[in-house]
């Protein structure tokens, strides 16, 4: 039996310690800010990257260097038969898709899974390959089957201000406008491919509940029916905000589906290039059963 290793990046909200502890290696991203490169958890503090973006700072996210990649792969495979890599989604990052160009260099000791995942919904994708791996599944059956479950997930997500989604080119000046004005919060989904936008409210309260309808109509219908070797999970995903206001939408969000396990994990500071500081989204995710 091969002996297979999952690895992943930072947009899975997964910390160092984490990664530790669930025994899986860990990419960190690169940002750039004012065109000086940084990389995530290494030499750049989340509390100094919000409050230069909020200075007004150009900050960016970017891919990591061939480099960088490929030298991991190589002293992961001096241990391990083959290697797992669940990188963000393609649909929100070229990184995905030349990580999959340079692996065919590896002779398929390295599968690249494409799974449309990010952060709490990508945390779970590697719990799964993990389990697979400890089951003596091969590196391309656990690349098949992650891909073949990508769209069992659904996230929704708002933002604290329009300003960066305006700065992004996501929506026009005047639209940011009148929206600070209106304290409008748009409501934005991922379903797999895209980042769309399926709602509006009048602020962060009105937001949520709307996020939560949504969840409870995907749960009714979209989730209705599980095979009995899945479940159905419950995340929270979220930018830079206070633990206390954290911990308030963790509740709540518990409070509308008690009876599911819950996860919660940080969308990183490469989300948070688009979106700013206090986004927030909420997530129904199908996983293996333990």
């Amino acid at each position: 039996m091969n002996k297979v290793a999952i690895m992943t990046d930072s947009n899975s909200g997964i910390s160092l310690q984490q990664a530790k502890e669930m025994n899986c290696f860990m990419l960190n991203m690169p940002i750039i800010l004012n065109q000086n490169t940084y990389i995530e958890n290494e030499n750049i503090e989340v509390s100094f990257f919000y409050e230069q973006q909020e200075k007004g700072a150009n900050v960016t996210s970017s891919q990591p260097s061939i480099a960088s990649l490929m030298n991991m792969w190589e002293e992961i495979l001096k241990e391990y038969d083959e290697i797992v890599y669940i990188p963000m989604t393609s649909a929100l990052s070229g990184s995905c898709q030349s990580a999959m160009s340079f692996a065919q260099e590896f002779d398929g000791k390295v599968q690249v899974v494409d799974n449309h995942r990010i952060s709490v919904t990508q945390l779970l994708s590697v719990m799964d390959a993990l389990s697979m791996a400890e089951k003596g599944y091969g590196a391309k059956e656990i690349k098949e089957r992650l891909e073949k479950e990508a769209y069992d997930a659904s996230i929704y997500i708002t933002v604290d201000t329009l300003k960066y989604l305006q700065k992004g080119g996501r929506i026009t000046p005047a639209v940011a406008l009148l929206g600070s004005m209106l304290h409008i919060k748009p409501v934005l989904t991922i379903q797999g491919e895209k980042l769309d936008t399926c709602s509006k409210a009048r602020g962060m309260k009105s937001a949520f509940r709307i996020m939560v309808e949504h969840l409870k109509e995907d749960f009714d219908t979209r989730f209705k029916e599980i095979d009995e070797d899945h479940e159905l999970a419950l995340g929270l995903a979220y930018t830079y905000m206070s633990e206390e206001d954290i911990s308030k939408w963790k509740l709540k969000l518990q409070e509308q589906f008690p009876d599911l396990p819950f996860y919660s994990a940080p969308l990183t500071m490469s989300i948070g290039c688009h979106v700013g500081p206090g986004a927030l989204g909420v997530a129904l995710i199908v996983k293996h059963k333990e």
